[in-house]
């Protein structure tokens, strides 16, 4: 036990800070797609020569510098879509320095990895802290020639992020590199452009609370008529007042839409975003605003009507609900998913898996669900599982942290909280003290459903190990059943045996009539010898 890393204490997870939901525009007429396009590649533009800017400045960037390109872009535009443009600049500036210090960290552990197998004898075992030294004088001259290649890399990279210096694509990294594989890619060379180019757009703008229906930018009425500001170089196209272009199509949003109704009537901030989507060739509109979080309830008052234990899987989550004593009760449940296909497919899998999920828990009356605070940024390094590819490809096809926010996010709506545990050891325990017991002629437990148990029962602060069962002879007697899992205080809770009053005695107790061994034989043959000794238990004493 003393190897073993310190558990960390469960806790509730917080609810979401912000809200995004989508509608496609139907019926545009081919003015208003001329329109959408001809706006999205002049911001586009503008936006790829302010990250260019940026990315130049690097760690020189200032107040001031910003709002010299505010400024410049303004000229082009206007004063709102320079402020979306410099913003999302900024984000994306700050999300590929987060990249490039899990980059660093990345590099960091996979050189010392190698040049600790390195240092070992050749075919030596590793430990289970530890791994050991390659296995052939093969693997280890490979070894070493990419730990100079690992180490070169490291190099280039701390020098970039010491002087500020980021690579950045606006369009994607992948889809640039897709251009000399087309074969590969399933494209044309046409159909490439169309998804470079419209991965390029920027048809985004911030909200402000204040102003009329909550963005000054592309404005959604209650009724669903959406306009866009047009930029001061294509003022021309306008079909309204104030040089905007309304569009033909109407916005409706089935999901939160009285919230953002409401939200749009008090002229409170929402940001919009229209993309277009070449696999489909369909016109979508996104709308988000931020919420204040929801206050979360404290860790008893959610565990107090039990828990459902969830384990996640690449294929699937096992889930078990377990009561107030953390017993298991009912069957487990499995949720399936399948992970293969585009983002959108694998999204809508996990989200109905999800929902599942959730009308089942509500059905049982559980007020919170347990998962595991899983994270394996820094678990899907090669250099760390060496030839165990399958075993990589699985951690990295497993969704845990789009799987978190989506069960937050969808545990808020329905009044359910969201426990997180640490998830050390759960599989191994629970399937050590809880896959034998719980398999039964009719029920066959897997692995995964004792792990719910085990993340669940860790949720509720007891113990994964079951108790120790006592013989056979006295798990069900006149004092109850002696395995029950209950609080100190419960009724019926196992503890001390009651004393029966009566003398000290080796004498036949009243109720040796039940068992033969305790009574004296009535035939000649089984009249017990005088050589033989018969030890009884002891009996209590004052």
């Amino acid at each position: 036990m003393a190897d073993l890393r310190p558990i960390a204490a469960p806790f509730v997870v917080l609810g979401p800070s912000g809200v995004a939901v989508r509608t496609r525009l139907k019926d545009l007429t081919p003015e208003d797609e001329k329109v959408l396009r001809s706006v999205g590649a002049h911001l586009g533009s503008l936006a790829s020569k302010d990250l260019k800017t940026r990315c130049t400045d690097g760690l020189e960037h200032s107040a001031g510098s910003w709002a010299a390109r505010k400024r410049g872009l303004t000229a082009q535009s206007s004063s709102r879509w320079a402020g979306s443009v410099t913003k999302a600049t900024h984000d994306q500036w700050a999300l590929a320095r987060r990249g490039q210090a899990a980059h660093v960290q990345s590099l960091e552990a996979g050189i010392t990895t190698i040049r600790h197998r390195l240092s070992l004898p050749v075919g030596q075992k590793g430990t289970k802290r530890a791994p050991g030294g390659y296995r052939s004088a093969h693997e280890w001259f490979h070894k070493a020639r990419r730990l100079h290649v690992l180490e070169d890399r490291l190099e280039k990279v701390r020098a970039d992020r010491e002087t500020g210096r980021v690579h950045v694509v606006r369009g994607g990294k992948r889809l640039l590199g897709a251009r000399h594989h087309l074969d590969e890619a399933q494209l044309t060379e046409a159909r490439w452009r169309e998804r470079w180019e419209a991965g390029r757009w920027f048809l985004q703008a911030d909200g402000e609370s204040g102003k009329r229906l909550g963005n000054e930018t592309i404005r959604i009425t209650p009724e669903g008529e959406v306009s866009v500001k047009l930029p001061a170089p294509l003022s021309g196209l306008a079909n309204a007042k104030h040089g905007r272009y309304v569009l033909a199509a109407k916005a409706r949003f089935p999901h939160r839409g009285q919230e953002w109704a409401d939200r749009v009537e008090a002229s409170r901030a929402v940001a919009y975003r229209i993309h277009y989507d070449t696999g489909r060739g369909r016109w979508y509109v996104d709308a988000s605003w931020q919420i204040p979080p929801t206050r979360t309830v404290p860790l008893e008052a959610a565990l107090a009507d039990g828990v459902i234990g969830v384990d996640t899987n690449a294929d699937h989550l096992a889930a078990w609900r377990l009561d107030t004593h953390g017993n298991p009760t009912g069957r487990p449940r499995r949720f399936p998913y399948d992970l293969s296909g585009n983002a959108q497919h694998r999204d809508a899998q996990v989200r109905h898996a999800l929902t599942r999920l959730l009308h089942w828990a509500k059905t049982c009356g559980v007020k919170a669900i347990a998962v595991e605070d899983l994270d394996f940024q820094s678990e899907k390094t090669r250099e760390k599982h060496g030839r165990k590819r399958r075993f990589r490809q699985l951690i990295s096809s497993m969704p845990t942290g789009r799987l978190r926010a989506r069960l937050t996010s969808m545990a808020d709506a329905t009044g359910i909280a969201v426990i997180a545990v640490d998830p050390a050891y759960t599989s191994k325990w629970g399937a050590q003290h809880w896959q034998k017991p719980m398999t039964g002629p009719t029920r066959r437990t897997t692995r995964h459903d004792a792990a719910s148990i085990a993340i669940g029962r860790r949720a509720q602060g007891h113990p994964i190990r079951r108790r120790t069962a006592p013989p056979r002879a006295y798990q069900s007697d006149v004092h109850g059943h002696r395995t029950i899992q209950a609080d100190r205080r419960a009724p019926g809770r196992e503890g001390p045996r009651p004393r029966i009053p009566g003398p000290r005695t080796r004498s036949v107790p009243p109720d040796a009539a039940s068992t033969r061994a305790t009574r004296a034989p009535k035939t000649v043959r089984g009249v017990r010898s005088d050589q033989v000794r018969v030890q009884d238990s002891l009996l209590l004493t004052d």
